[in-house]
C-alpha cells in the first residue's frame, strides 16, 4: 500500500491561544508557599493571620480583615453577621454573578433584583429606592468591572432606612472612591475576591473587611464551625487547650496558610499590578476609539478604577453581533468572555421570582452587546496588538 506524503508546504501554525485572563505568580509567591509547606502548618495559622493584618493595614486604620475561602463565603458571613434572616429582602443588581444573590437565599431571605445604570453598569440608585419595602434589610452594591459605585448616596439611603450595606468588591481591589480605598468606606462590610482571574489571587479565597466589631466577631466565630475560641489559638497554645465551645451552627469558610502565602506576596505587588492594568486599559481606549464600540467609562475625579475587566459593547451599526464576534475571536486564538448574563435571565432566578421580560431594560441592552476583552498583568504589547488588530479586521 502506498502511503501519501505529507504536504511539503503545511499551513503556518495557529498562534498560541491567548486566554481571557492569566494569574501573575512569581518566585516570591512560590518561595512563600514553600516556606509554609516546610513549616508544617498549612491550614489556617500564622500566614493567614499575617495576610489579614497586612491587608487591613493596606486599607487603613480602624478595620478588621477576615481571610475566607471565597468571596461567596465572605458575603454569606457578612449578611449573616448583619442579621439578615428568613423573610428579609436584600437588594441586588441583576448585572452580577449568581453568588451575589445566592448567599441571600442561604439565609432564607429573598434577593430583590434591580436594574443598572446604562453607562457604568453599576446599581441604579433610583431602582434601589423603588425596590424598598418594610422587609428590606440590606443592599449589596457590586463594583462592576472594578469601577466603584457612587457609594455616598447608596450608603445614605440605606442607613436612612435601617439597611445594612455589604459591598461586593470582587472586582474592585484596589479601587478608590472619593479618594478612599474601597473597603475603607462607611458601609457595614466589604468583601473582596482572590479567585484566579481577579486583580490579585490566592487561587481560591477572599477577604471580609469591616469597621464594625460586632460583625467581625460574629463572622470570625461563624467562619469556623461556630467555635467560640479560634482553632489556631488552641493548637499553638503552650498549655493544654483541648476545650472549645460551639456557640452557633457555623460554616467551614477559613483560608489555609498555603493560600494566604500567595496572598501575602500578591498584596505586595498590587500597586504595580494596578499600574499595569491601567496602562493596558488606556492602550485599549486609544486603539479602539474609532471602532463601533462603546468603551468602558473612565473613573470620575477622586475615583480609581481597578480594571479587573475591560468590557466593551457593540454599537448598533456594528457589522457583526456579539456572539459571532466572540466566536471569530476564538478562531483567531483570542479568548473573550461575557460579564454577565444578568441574573433575571437564568432559569432559577427568573422562575423562582416570576421575573417578567422588560423589567431590566438597561441590563438587557448591555447583555445583548457586551464582551470582556483579555486584560491581565502578564499581557505583552504584542498580545494586546493581536486583540486590537483582530477587532479592527472583524469590525
Amino acid at each position: 500500500m502506498k502511503l501519501s506524503c505529507p504536504d511539503p508546504h503545511p499551513l503556518a501554525p495557529k498562534p498560541q491561544f491567548m486566554p481571557f485572563s492569566l494569574p501573575d505568580i512569581g518566585e516570591e509567591e512560590i518561595a512563600e508557599v514553600l516556606d509554609t509547606l516546610r513549616s508544617g502548618w498549612i491550614t489556617t495559622g500564622p500566614k493567614a493571620r499575617r495576610f489579614e493584618a497586612e491587608f487591613a493595614d493596606y486599607l487603613g486604620p480602624g478595620l478588621q480583615a477576615l481571610a475566607v475561602s471565597s468571596a461567596t463565603a465572605g458575603l454569606h458571613l457578612a449578611l449573616e453577621a448583619a442579621g439578615v434572616g428568613p423573610g428579609d429582602e436584600v437588594i441586588v443588581p441583576t448585572m452580577t454573578f449568581t453568588a451575589t444573590a445566592e448567599v441571600v437565599r442561604y439565609l432564607g431571605a429573598n434577593p430583590v433584583l434591580v436594574d443598572i445604570e446604562p453607562a457604568t453598569l453599576n446599581i441604579d440608585i433610583e431602582a434601589m429606592r423603588a425596590a424598598l419595602s418594610p422587609r428590606t434589610s440590606a443592599v449589596i452594591p457590586v463594583h462592576f468591572a472594578g469601577l466603584p459605585c457612587d457609594m455616598d448616596p447608596i450608603i445614605a439611603l440605606a442607613h436612612a432606612h435601617g439597611m445594612a450595606v455589604i459591598e461586593d468588591a470582587a472586582h474592585a481591589f484596589p479601587a478608590r472612591y472619593g479618594g478612599r480605598l474601597i473597603g475603607s468606606l462607611d458601609s457595614d462590610a466589604t468583601v473582596f475576591s482572590f479567585y484566579a482571574n481577579k486583580t490579585m489571587t490566592t487561587g481560591e479565597g477572599g477577604m471580609l473587611v469591616t469597621r464594625d466589631p460586632s460583625i467581625a466577631a460574629r463572622a470570625r466565630v461563624m467562619r469556623l464551625h461556630g467555635i467560640r475560641q479560634d482553632a489556631f489559638d488552641r493548637y499553638v497554645s503552650d498549655v493544654p487547650a483541648w476545650f472549645y465551645e460551639v456557640v452557633a451552627p457555623g460554616f467551614k469558610y477559613n483560608m489555609s496558610d498555603v493560600a494566604a502565602s500567595i496572598g501575602i506576596q500578591q498584596l505586595h505587588k498590587i500597586d504595580a499590578f494596578l499600574r499595569r492594568r491601567t496602562e493596558l486599559a488606556w492602550t485599549y481606549h486609544e486603539a479602539l476609539a474609532d471602532l463601533p464600540l462603546d468603551l468602558p467609562p473612565a473613573a470620575p475625579a477622586g475615583t480609581t478604577h481597578a480594571w479587573h475587566l475591560y468590557p466593551v459593547r457593540l454599537q448598533a451599526d456594528a457589522s457583526i453581533d456579539r456572539d459571532e464576534l466572540i466566536r471569530k475571536l476564538y478562531e483567531r486564538g483570542i479568548g473573550a468572555s461575557v460579564h454577565f448574563i444578568p441574573l433575571h435571565r437564568h432559569p432559577y432566578w427568573h422562575d423562582t421570582y416570576g421575573l417578567q421580560d422588560g423589567r431590566f431594560p438597561h441590563a438587557d441592552q448591555a447583555y445583548r452587546t457586551i464582551l470582556s476583552l483579555p486584560l491581565y498583568t502578564r499581557m505583552q504589547e504584542a498580545d494586546q496588538r493581536r486583540v486590537v488588530e483582530a477587532l479592527a479586521e472583524l469590525l
